[in-house]
């Protein structure tokens, strides 16, 4: 360490051992960054103050809470895009579609569909995933669409998910491309 860290390093002792308050002050002087650092920070503290509250001309003092809010607002603001950005945990692709199903089960509708095929897809060195395709018609629109059921498999029977089986498939009114066969809460497939 050097001689700069090692002034403000604690060392455990016993009481007959710990040194009084005036050793302290003469053995652990601040360093020259530190006081850099402290002078800093108070001229800028100085600055911000002078700058909300000194007036400057005979008009001024009625700008001041205006100027004040606004640095406040902006304080704030900045905190809040800090935590935004730097604050939240970031969700994983298994949360966002479990979402996505809690979603289609509150506000799906229900229609008719038909399995077309199960496929097991190894994405380029990631986990394999179970991949259930279905077709469905909405509005005289036929749509062709797969859901991940890797996560699935207690409530799913692969093996008697074959070529033709129907299906009943939730899908989102405001997006019908948007559906599910089967989620934790539901079950679309006829077995």
């Amino acid at each position: 360490m050097s001689d700069q860290a090692g002034a403000f390093r604690f060392k455990p002792t016993t009481n007959d051992q710990r040194p009084t308050t005036r050793e302290l002050l003469v053995t652990q002087q601040p360093t020259t960054a530190f006081l850099l650092f402290r002078n800093s920070l108070v001229s800028s503290l100085n600055a911000f103050l002078v700058l909300c509250f000194v007036e400057r001309t005979p008009g001024a003092l009625s700008n001041m809470p205006l100027r004040l809010y606004t640095l406040l607002l902006a304080g704030i603001a900045a905190i809040f895009a800090a935590y935004l950005l730097f604050g939240r945990k970031k969700k994983t692709a298994a949360e966002i579609e479990r979402e996505r199903r809690d979603l289609l089960n509150q506000i799906g509708r229900i229609t008719d569909g038909t399995v077309i095929d199960v496929q097991e897809i190894t994405p380029n060195g990631h986990h394999a995933a179970t991949m259930l395709i279905f077709q469905y018609d909405v509005g005289g629109v036929s749509y062709e669409a797969s859901q991940d059921v890797t996560y699935l498999r207690q409530w799913v029977n692969l093996h008697s998910c074959r070529l033709g089986v129907p299906t009943s498939v939730r899908y989102d009114p405001q997006n019908p491309g948007n559906s599910i066969v089967v989620s934790e809460k539901w079950m679309g497939l006829r077995q």
